[in-house]
Order: C-alpha cells, then sequence, then structure tokens
C-alpha cells in the first residue's frame, strides 16, 4: 500500500490545472504542448490557443507521429462531464509520450479567466462548420 504523500505526488505527475498550464504557457510554453482530445468540429468552435487536435478516438501512431517526445502533452477535452481527455491521455501514454490530464478541461479553463479561441478550425470568427 502506498502513502498518502506517494498517491498524491503520483497524482500531481499525471494531473495539472489551469493555473499551472497558463503559467508554463506565459513562460513560453517550450515544457508543454496542449492536445485537444475533442471532434475536429469542437475543436474549431472553440479551443486554447495554441492546442493541438487530435480527437483520441482517431489515435493511432501515424496521427501522432509530428507530436514531441521531449515535452509534456497536456490532453484535455470539455471537462467534468466528458472523459475524453481521459481516453486521450491513455492512448497517448500507451504510444510512448508523456501526457497529463488537464482538470477540468475547456469548461474550468474559461471559469479561471484564461483566453480561448472560437476560431482554430478555420480562421474566421465563428466557423462554418460549427
Amino acid at each position: 500500500m502506498i502513502s498518502q504523500q506517494e498517491f498524491y505526488e503520483a497524482k500531481l505527475a499525471y494531473e495539472v490545472d489551469a493555473a499551472d498550464v497558463a503559467q508554463a504557457l506565459a513562460e513560453g510554453g517550450r515544457s508543454l504542448l496542449l492536445i485537444d482530445t475533442r471532434s475536429a468540429e469542437a475543436f474549431g468552435h472553440e479551443t486554447i490557443p495554441g492546442a493541438l487536435n487530435r480527437p483520441h478516438r482517431l489515435m493511432t501512431v501515424e496521427s501522432t507521429a509530428d507530436l514531441p517526445r521531449d515535452i509534456t502533452l497536456v490532453a484535455f477535452c470539455d471537462g467534468i462531464g466528458c472523459n475524453g481527455s481521459t481516453k486521450g491521455a491513455l492512448k497517448l501514454a500507451k504510444l510512448g509520450f508523456k501526457v497529463k490530464e488537464l482538470q477540468g478541461g475547456l469548461d474550468w479553463w474559461k471559469r479561471d479567466g484564461y483566453a480561448t479561441t472560437r476560431d482554430a478550425g478555420c480562421g474566421k470568427e465563428v466557423c462554418d462548420a460549427c
């Protein structure tokens, strides 16, 4: 059985919150890369600036080949009612990436007052696909 300290250290090894991600991005963002695990349509509607879209259902060796292996990937989805980030994080881990899951996803990111973009998919303020 592990101790409480070991449990919480392990938990923090696999989870990250919006404040920690925002701080890392403000410092240049070279230590992490955001991976939006939702559909292309959801990504095109709104996402976290700088995120790449890799829908968890479509993750394969081929679809993740361009992702860096020397930094932490931060998987996220809509939020607490969605487990796409967990599924994506698991697939990325199985593919050999170092990955953390963003607690609360896009929902908590917005609740904490951080910026999003509504034009990640098509370059328009409101995407035609949305």
